[in-house]
């Protein structure tokens, strides 16, 4: 059985190894204030830094998830309010969470084929008092991004605001360009290739400046108490142990981010290629300037989606549901570095096959 769903999706074949590894050498009951795990976890910031092209004097924290992301970016580094400028439903989701921590936060949707004119945004305005501007760079929803252009734009109009980004689905996957924002944040169960149950956050000595200078410590994992523990390499909370070990070794294997990126893109452009020549289903974003390097979505009428779907469960491919406003009508499918170019071959045989 081959998955192509967005998350939780495939897995590295070496994970299996990897977790018989874990438990022979005693990774399952190790102590997180010890200094094996201390090394252990300076050994993956180490790794994630030289594999993924993130700057040295960015620092990287472990949570458990990148909507914990959510909750910590509205504690500890908005004292007043954040903007989120969104296309599908997580990014939505990030922005009605914001509201309900501060309710004074505003957003903007944009269309699934509508690069926004970034001279035309709200974003902070003459009171100066928006903390934190948020954006999805790889919407799993719908299947859009944002590429870099975009997001140095929209940099360089912030001033004092922060720029946040949500890159669940793309970190690890694609080249991302680190130093055009403050912050940075995933999940290890998508481009990572591995169980789901790990957060990845990554600040700019800018916003974590702005942490500390915020000082907020009426949360539990605040960032200014994140950020005292990873100066000894330590976490606030009792840490995902197999999660960062399984991290640190499909680091230590894996190439570099600029290959990955470049065989996924390629792997991209032929599926949309296919799709938009070959069969019943077409690609949901028709603009190839918003389309997602790692997640396709394929639009048709609700009846064919589930016979499409029914038919290629029953040949060993599963598929991603559709999502949100587009569930009845559209599929996905994850371009996940975990799956195998062989994945794709069949994928392609049986539309061919089946809905050409």
């Amino acid at each position: 059985m081959y998955t192509f769903n967005p998350g939780p999706s495939a897995v590295y074949p070496a994970v299996r190894g990897y977790l018989q590894d874990a438990f022979d050498e005693g990774w399952l009951s190790a102590p997180h204030r010890g200094e094996r795990f201390t090394g252990l976890l300076r050994q993956t910031v180490a790794d994630m830094k030289a594999k993924l092209n993130i700057p040295q004097d960015y620092t990287i924290f472990f949570l458990s998830s990148a909507t914990e992301c959510w909750e910590v970016l509205a504690q500890s580094l908005t004292p007043t309010k954040s903007f989120h400028l969104y296309s599908g439903a997580f990014g939505e989701k990030w922005f009605e969470y914001a509201k309900a921590l501060r309710p004074a936060s505003t957003g903007q949707l944009f269309g699934l084929d509508e690069l926004p004119e970034i001279y035309t945004l709200p974003l902070p305005d003459e009171s100066g008092d928006t903390d934190l501007v948020c954006i999805t760079q790889n919407e799993t929803s719908n299947a859009t991004q944002l590429r870099d252009g975009f997001i140095l734009n929209l940099y360089n109009r912030l001033g004092n605001a922060l720029l946040a980004v949500d890159a669940t689905s793309s970190m690890a996957g694609i080249q991302l360009k680190y130093i055009k924002a403050d912050i940075w944040f995933g999940s290890v169960q998508k481009c990572f290739g591995l169980p789901a149950g790990l957060g990845i956050m990554v600040l700019s000595p800018r916003a974590l400046a702005r942490a500390r200078s915020i000082n907020e410590r009426g949360h539990y994992n605040s960032l200014t108490a994140q950020y005292e523990k990873m100066l000894n390499f330590q976490t606030t909370h009792t840490p995902n142990v197999l999660g960062l070990y399984l991290l640190s070794r499909v680091l230590a294997d894996r190439e570099p981010i600029k290959v990955v990126h470049q065989h996924l893109q390629d792997r991209a452009a032929k599926l949309y290629e296919y799709f938009e020549q070959a069969t019943q289903l077409t690609p949901l974003v028709t603009n190839p300037e918003t389309r997602s390097t790692t997640v396709v979505a394929l639009q048709g009428a609700p009846a064919l989606i589930d016979e499409v779907k029914r038919r290629a469960q029953a040949q060993g491919l599963q598929l991603g549901n559709g999502y949100g406003t587009w569930k009845a009508g559209s599929l996905r499918i994850a371009n996940f570095p975990a799956i195998p170019d062989a994945a794709y071959e069949q994928l392609v045989q049986f539309f061919a096959r089946e809905f050409a």
